[in-house]
């Protein structure tokens, strides 16, 4: 095994914590992994892992390596293509992120004219509500709605999805249209949060004078945002969503649009990456396809 290779071997096993993991990830025996590490660590002269029955966790050594081998790999990414002309040159893995609902509303609907022009590309696209991490699991990049918190990660705001606030007809049927703010009071709202337990924050609505919350009754609380959809399409309550994502139901009838006047503010839309020297060609291209596909969905 070259060092290249084992550089990538080591770097999957820190990301993990874990030379299970990391062969799963690898598609590589375990006994290759664990050879690779003690092999590095011979020609490093240096213990890179503590490990133990339950974790593995890198020295102070292994954290220093790990940094510098992310970079070397990075630019070997940036050789391999680096005298290749024509988009059909650009080859690899490119692994990413985003909601369910940017996935199967936007992105994979135009996915395929981006593979057709790089071919030698190979996408492993996950889309789930949660968030991810990107450097334990190995992404590239993530594509994230919603304020952000604290982060080492490099932020590109792309821009934000308005929202609407919706109902099915049926729902409107039986409790009737809100007029108002007022209104809510006799109306039930379908409660969305990242994690279960955690307070609902109710209804938002946006002024002059910033966002404001009104605390709203509900029977179901959902931390998917296919859950959420769904629950409003049964009827069982309002939901503030993405219009993105609510279009084509409201075109279509199975949703209506109330409170006009009352909507949340709009989502921020940021593309995440961890920070390198040089961020891989085949991630920077795929980035600015993104923001391309999601840019007429933007305010």
């Amino acid at each position: 095994m070259n060092k290249l290779e084992a550089m990538q071997i080591f770097v999957r096993v820190a990301e993990l914590s874990s030379f299970t993991q990391a062969a799963d990830s690898l598609g590589l025996p375990k006994a290759s992994i664990s050879v690779a590490v003690k092999q590095t660590e011979s020609w490093l002269g240096a213990r890179l892992l503590h490990r133990t029955t339950r974790k593995v966790q890198m020295t102070q050594d292994g954290q220093a390596f790990y940094e510098r081998c992310k970079d070397v790999l990075a630019d070997m990414d940036e050789l391999q293509s680096m005298f290749q002309r024509g988009e059909e040159a650009l080859g690899g893995r490119l692994r990413v992120d985003m909601p369910s609902g940017v996935a199967r509303y936007q992105v994979l609907p135009r996915l395929d004219e981006f593979l057709q022009r790089h071919p030698r590309l190979e996408l492993e696209l996950s889309s789930t509500d949660r968030k991810v991490d990107i450097v334990r699991e190995g992404f590239d990049c993530v594509l994230r709605v919603g304020e952000l918190g604290d982060s080492s990660l490099v932020a590109r705001p792309l821009g934000r999805f308005r929202q609407l606030n919706c109902a099915s007809p049926g729902y409107l049927a039986r409790h009737g249209a809100p007029a108002g703010l007022e209104d809510l009071a006799r109306h039930r709202l379908v409660h969305y949060v990242s994690t279960l337990g955690a307070r609902p924050a109710g209804w938002e609505w946006r002024d002059g004078n910033g966002s404001h919350w009104l605390a709203m009754a509900g029977s179901v609380i959902v931390n998917n945002a296919d859950a959420y959809q769904a629950a409003c399409l049964a009827g069982l309550g309002l939901i503030q969503a993405p219009e993105s994502g609510v279009r084509h139901l409201l075109d279509s009838g199975e949703l209506v649009e109330v409170l006009p006047d009352y909507r949340a503010a709009p989502m921020p839309v940021t593309l995440l990456y961890a920070h390198r020297r040089n961020l891989p060609r085949r991630a920077q291209v795929f980035m600015d396809w993104l923001a391309e596909a999601l840019a007429p969905h933007l305010v």
